[in-house]
């Protein structure tokens, strides 16, 4: 390694990280963070590898919400534990599945889509999906979050929805995901909320950070590499086969 070159890197360990959204400083974005009023309860559940500081968006998302929780783990024993507090009847939680079931498989042009344990449209899908009022986003690589999913029995109590993005997610060629249906953690949560609750400011709201974020990352990747560095031409994040 060059002199410069371990210069900047030690120059960037250096760099304080922030204390709400958990990136290095030059990528923050919080003082542009807007709250956000929700009727919908949202528990982001972390796989305690996902390392991604620069491009992850867990902490991001949650920031605009007063209740929403992040929790960094591989399993809890049951919804209340990992929420932190009592959930009566977890059966008006949604998970977001990250099973075989594609919305495009199905009979349904809709971007949230409830089925059941076998993958199949669940009917009355408006009184389901209006019956909810909590969802639980995992958060990771395609395979750490279908661990946290495996390790959590208690999700099995859960409404499990699926989602049909009209378009792929703004990562663009910065996250390749092995299904067009994968999005980031704040983007979910922009389809869902803003989906459930009938609200699309919440979706505006949501992408307008992420794509802040975005621009952030780019800016300070033309200055600062290390911060920001550009992604591995091999596809780290898709399934082994």
């Amino acid at each position: 390694m060059s002199e410069p070159t371990e210069a900047k890197t030690e120059i960037a360990a250096e760099i304080e990280d922030c204390p709400h959204c958990g990136k290095p400083k030059p990528l923050c974005i919080c003082d542009s963070v807007t709250p956000i009023e929700s009727r919908i309860q949202l528990l982001i559940l972390q796989h305690p590898q996902e390392q991604d500081r620069a491009l992850g968006t867990a902490r991001l998302t949650a920031r605009h919400f007063k209740s929403a929780v992040v929790r960094i783990g591989l399993s809890w024993p049951s919804l209340s534990k990992a929420l932190g507090r009592p959930v009566a009847d977890p059966s008006r939680w949604a998970v977001l599945y990250l099973g075989s079931a594609k919305v495009e498989d199905l009979d349904t042009d809709a971007e949230i889509v409830a089925i059941n344990r076998k993958g199949e449209l669940e009917p009355h899908q408006r009184a389901i999906l209006s019956d909810i009022e909590g969802i639980v986003l995992l958060d990771g690589t395609w395979s750490q979050a279908k661990a946290l999913w495996w390790r959590n029995a208690w999700m099995l109590k859960c409404q499990r929805v699926i989602l049909g993005p009209k378009r792929p997610s703004r990562y663009g060629q910065l996250r390749r995901e092995p299904r067009r249906d994968g999005l980031a953690t704040i983007e979910a949560a922009a389809l869902l909320l803003a989906g459930l609750e009938k609200r699309p400011d919440i979706a505006a709201t949501l992408s307008g950070s992420f794509e802040r974020m975005l621009a952030k990352f780019h800016e300070v990747q033309a200055e600062m590499p290390e911060l920001a560095p550009k992604p591995k031409k091999r596809d780290f994040r898709k399934r082994r086969r």
